[in-house]
């Protein structure tokens, strides 16, 4: 079963507490309008896409969040958290168990981004779709830059400057263009020209 908004704030106010942050439940304000406006910081973790999208217009916090972020607010999002920073969630790996209103999401990375992302295995039996497959996919019908970021990885932006971070390469992939890797510490204005 899926976890409850508290149970997943327990285990982030459990995690951050170590580092000396404290969390709260954007769910346990009245106001969570005016919670966010406030915040000091923001974390958005994982969980399926499509609900997290769905959420965020529902209660009008698109909008509210990208402003914030753009403003200089610390944003650290992970798994679905990470998808939205991107131009829209169609790459997501979650299935659309419900259908929000918009797949655009917050545009703050120029690009989009496939978190979790897995190279195919060779030695499998399975016959169905590559997460590579999925993306050329995408791409035969949009034009934004997808970023296959392996597990480790991470994009951190500061200032103007966006770089992709962590242990693995990267896959790029490009409208019309062979899927390449890049290593870490690259920014994304050498991808995305």
């Amino acid at each position: 079963s899926a976890m409850t908004h508290d149970a997943y704030t327990d285990v982030a106010a459990n995690f951050f507490k170590e580092i000396d942050i404290e969390v709260k439940g954007l769910h346990t304000f009245s106001n969570a309008q005016t919670a966010l406006r406030d915040a000091k910081g923001i974390f958005t973790g994982g969980g399926n896409t499509f609900l997290l999208v769905k959420q965020l217009y529902d209660l009008n916090l698109m909008e509210i969040l990208k402003d914030k972020v753009l403003q200089g607010t610390p944003y650290l999002g992970t798994s679905a958290g990470s998808n939205i920073a991107g131009i829209d969630m169609k790459t997501t790996n979650d299935m659309p168990i419900v259908y929000p209103p918009s797949f655009e999401t917050l545009g703050i990375i120029p690009c989009n981004i496939n978190p979790h992302y897995l190279d195919p295995d060779t030695n499998s039996k399975h016959k169905g779709e590559t997460r590579e497959t999925r993306i050329l996919e995408y791409l035969s019908q949009n034009s934004n830059t997808v970023l296959g970021l392996r597990e480790g990885n991470w994009i951190r932006g500061k200032e103007d400057a966006i770089t992709i971070l962590g242990p693995n390469t990267t896959r790029i992939f490009l409208n019309n263009k062979e899927p390449y890797e890049v290593n870490s510490k690259i920014s994304l204005k050498e991808i995305i020209v």
